[in-house]
């Protein structure tokens, strides 16, 4: 079984997934002109604006959430993970990721704003399956985003989360992993049984709290460790394109690994963001498209770099050459993954740092777990838009957590594994989608900032952009046309 698993790895994560990424960033990038650095004041204002209403959340909200998918193990384990097997210059590759991927979250959430809807509840629904159907009218193509994505995001993903956690706790106190998912069973289920807007509570609270604490952390480890900086940002760039000679055997992998994990941290175009874009409450589909851009430099170049920043200012990491001889050990024993961060962190802040590392993965992995659930909940909402089933629902919670308890104890390997099954699957899915459909993007852009510059506050009107099938939107604008109409 671990060997067909590896083999349709190799599969899904062959190289035209790798550069189909990269180039589908950098021509978002070109269209958007460089959306990710021009924008990134009216990205920074529209996070702390807007309000939410009885259908959506909150523009912050909805940042919160879409983190809470973003800022994961990934964060911490997978950085290792890319150290490991792609030394230090695959940190530069998760930044380069990082960089065209927020042009390519702008595009994906900004369509999923657009073909949003409302359920049988009264809340907001949206997300590639939506726009997929409404835009490229491929009901099947649609069909089997949603069902990869539930297989994703309430099987695979959740595993590896609750492998982090547990991992950590028992490298940190020695917590058995079967009471680790014990616990997190419990909380969990009473999250996710709550609803949106209980998850959307907990994200906006948790998540900026703990990202700000970990990075404060990170800076702290970086001034104690103020003379290793020079050298260690030398090495990273060096090892990215071979021209440090003890890295130099694993410059296609640093490449690879850091594609890899840079998706599976920031999730640009893995699909996942439109679901809580859509959630959010706006007035025009380019806001949450601005707002999820900046989401992933949160996450990439500032959580993910104080993890990688800790690593290798302290020198606490090992490398696996390709022919599986250690290119550097400095911590023989300890399996990839959480225990490079703690190891570091203790390294200067000794007694406590193992500590920390685990407290931060908690609170990172179990609100990427409630975001996996939203996500899986919207695709069930969405194929049960046509015929309701309340039981699927009720099952997916069940499976989640029978997902997170089996992850918890399972191989930390295999949970990988399964795991980027689950974003590859999706990633090849969206990004082909969010490429054939991308024009309402542009054209709601270009609205956009026409209306910025003349100085109002954007709204949004499909029809006179010639954008069809929006029918949320155009039935908004009728709405509001008719109450601002004079009354007889």
């Amino acid at each position: 079984m671990e060997q067909i698993v590896n083999t349709l790895n190799g599969w899904i994560w062959s190289p035209p997934l790798i550069w189909l990424c990269l180039g589908a960033g950098l021509y978002f990038s070109i269209r958007t002109r460089f959306l990710q650095v021009r924008g990134v004041g009216e990205m920074v204002r529209l996070m702390l604006s807007g309000q939410k209403s009885e259908a959506g959340v909150s523009p912050f909200q909805a940042l919160a959430m879409s983190l809470s998918g973003r800022v994961g193990i990934g964060n911490i384990a997978g950085v290792a993970t890319a150290i490991y097997f792609g030394g230090p210059g695959a940190v530069f590759w998760m930044w380069v990721v990082a960089f065209l991927g927020a042009s390519t979250a702008y595009v994906e959430s900004t369509l999923g704003q657009i073909y949003k809807e409302k359920d049988d509840d009264g809340q907001y629904r949206g997300g590639p399956a939506y726009f997929i159907e409404k835009a490229m009218g491929q009901r099947w193509y649609a069909w089997m985003f949603a069902i990869v994505t539930i297989v994703a995001t309430g099987f695979l993903l959740p595993g590896v989360q609750a492998n982090g956690i547990a991992a950590g706790m028992q490298n940190a106190w020695n917590i058995p992993p079967t009471a680790t998912a014990a616990v997190i069973v419990v909380a969990l289920g009473f999250i996710i049984f709550g609803g949106v807007k209980r998850i959307a509570a907990f994200a906006q609270v948790v998540v900026p709290f703990m990202a700000l604490a970990y990075v404060l952390i990170a800076l702290v480890i970086m001034f104690l460790n103020a003379g290793q900086l020079p050298a260690m940002f030398m090495l990273i760039i060096n090892s990215a394109f071979g021209l440090e000679a003890a890295f130099g055997a694993v410059l296609g992998l640093a490449i690879e690994w850091g594609v890899k994990r840079g998706i599976y941290s920031n999730e640009a175009g893995q699909g996942t963001g439109p679901h809580a874009a859509a959630a959010a409450e706006v007035s025009h589909p380019a806001k949450q498209g601005y707002v999820q851009a900046f989401s992933v430099y949160v996450d990439t170049l500032l959580v993910c770099s104080a993890t990688a920043f800790m690593i290798l200012s302290t020198g606490m990491y090992n490398v696996l050459g390709p022919d599986g001889t250690m290119i550097a050990e400095a911590l023989p024993g300890v399996p990839v993954g959480p225990g490079f961060a703690q190891n570091a962190v203790e390294s200067v802040l000794p007694g406590w740092g193992a500590g920390f590392v685990a407290l931060a993965l908690l609170f990172f992995a179990f609100t990427t777990i409630m975001a996996y659930y939203y996500m899986a909940e919207t695709n069930v909402a969405y194929i049960n838009r046509k015929v309701h089933r309340p039981w699927m629902t009720f099952v997916l919670r069940i499976a989640l957590l029978a997902a997170v308890t089996f992850g918890a104890v399972r191989s930390a390997e295999m949970a990988w594994t399964l795991g980027d099954i689950g974003v590859g699957m999706m990633a090849w899915l969206n990004i082909i989608a969010i490429l054939i459909l991308q024009r309402p993007a542009f054209v709601a852009l270009r609205d956009y900032e026409r209306q910025r510059k003349a100085g109002l506050d954007p709204t949004f009107d499909p029809d006179a952009l010639g954008i069809r099938n929006a029918e949320f939107w155009r039935q908004r604008k009728l709405e509001e046309d008719a109450s601002d109409a004079p009354r007889p």
